[in-house]
């Protein structure tokens, strides 16, 4: 059993001498309807308030410090997350899976500062977020899908009062902006309004602004949603290098590809609880099937057609979702011509039919759910 280092309190599955991020029993139930939408901002403001420089935190600001489960507040209304257990290592690169609704958005607000936990311990670098809110900004970093950059000033400006902002003196705050804009291959752009930068230029910058402070641990919230796959892997990139240089990454991404080429660990949640955590090999591996075999019908299928292909040798698992069955099945040989005739044996009509070894995806789909999540 480990103790925070700022409050020395017991922490269930985690030391924050080594970790970069500890979630203990991390609990928030909404008694109305969720303040922060998902792609909306999580943190990154000032660390103390509007003079930008670091103060104190805990009942000073109006926050109770790491919240007992028995603090009294109202277990009723929505429980966004539940309970969680996490612990993710310094200089880690880590993934953050989940549908619309799964408490992801949730979980990195009480991380950001911006969420206060109904229940739970929240430990980023080795700082209680609930107690020390504004010692814990100068510590992290967000980057969200949506553009907060200043558009009203340059490159090299918002780097540099991002700086301003964060308590740097002037002369820091220039040499660390020409060092990011030099590192992210900005100089060309350095003096140019923000305004008029592509999406993918304008996410590099985003992440360079995050960077001047030098936080140890940076958190990005699909940071290549809407960029095309030439900008998106150029990104992909810069932000292997910024791992490699040490940095602790946490990503949340709805490109299962993205998650897999990025991420050393994922974690899978849903309904506020973790469902799996593994390298991405590793959760792979858990679908327990040598091919999976989609198939889908031109009619929901009313149960005939998975109990037909259930009783096939080979096939471990069966999944039903209106018109479409995946099919888990440790042997492929010969699979594909006798799931056909399951199909018409049990009097139904196929529509189309492919084979795919297991994915991420599948792996995501299998615990997930296919449903539409708005």
């Amino acid at each position: 059993m480990t103790t925070s280092a700022v409050r020395g309190e017991p922490l269930p599955g985690g030391d924050p001498t080594t970790a970069g991020i500890i979630c203990a029993k991390l609990t928030k139930v909404y008694t109305g309807a969720p303040p922060m939408p998902a792609g909306g901002r999580w943190g990154g403001g000032a660390p103390g308030g509007s003079s930008g420089r670091p103060q104190g935190g805990g009942a000073a600001e109006g926050r109770p410090g790491s919240v007992p489960a028995a603090a009294g507040r109202s277990e009723s209304g929505v429980r966004a997350v539940d309970a969680l257990n996490l612990t993710v290592q310094r200089g880690e690169f880590f993934g953050l899976l989940g549908p619309n609704g799964a408490g992801k958005s949730t979980t990195i607000g009480m991380l950001t500062t911006r969420v206060i936990p109904t229940a739970g311990q929240a430990i980023v670098a080795g700082i209680d977020v609930v107690a020390h809110p504004a010692l814990a900004r100068t510590r992290l970093a967000a980057v969200t899908q949506t553009n907060t950059l200043d558009r009203s000033l340059t490159v090299f400006d918002n780097l540099y009062f991002h700086g301003r902002y964060f308590g740097l003196g002037r002369a820091e705050s220039r040499r660390r902006a020409r060092s990011l804009i030099e590192r992210f291959q900005l100089e060309d752009k350095a003096g140019v309004l923000v305004d008029t930068l592509s999406g993918g230029l304008a996410q590099r910058v985003q992440i360079a602004r995050a960077l001047l402070h030098e936080p140890a641990v940076l958190f990005l919230d699909e940071p290549t949603a809407g960029l095309d796959p030439q900008t998106r892997l150029q990104l992909w990139e810069t932000l292997r290098e910024l791992n490699r240089s040490g940095q602790t990454v946490l990503l949340t991404t709805h490109y299962m590809e993205e998650a897999d080429q990025l991420c050393e660990r994922l974690a899978i949640m849903d309904h506020g609880h973790l469902l799996a955590l593994d390298t991405p090999e590793g959760l792979k591996a858990r679908v327990g099937a040598e091919r999976i075999v989609t198939v889908t019908l031109t009619r929901p299928d009313d149960g005939s057609v998975e109990r037909s292909i259930s009783a096939l040798g080979g096939v471990n698992d069966v999944q039903r979702e209106e018109r479409v069955l995946r099919v888990y099945a440790g042997v492929a040989e010969g699979l594909v011509p006798r799931v056909v005739q399951a199909v018409a044996g049990a009097g139904a009509e196929l529509h189309d039919l492919s084979v795919m070894e297991p994915t991420l995806e599948a792996v995501y789909l299998k615990l997930t759910g296919k449903e539409y999540r708005e």
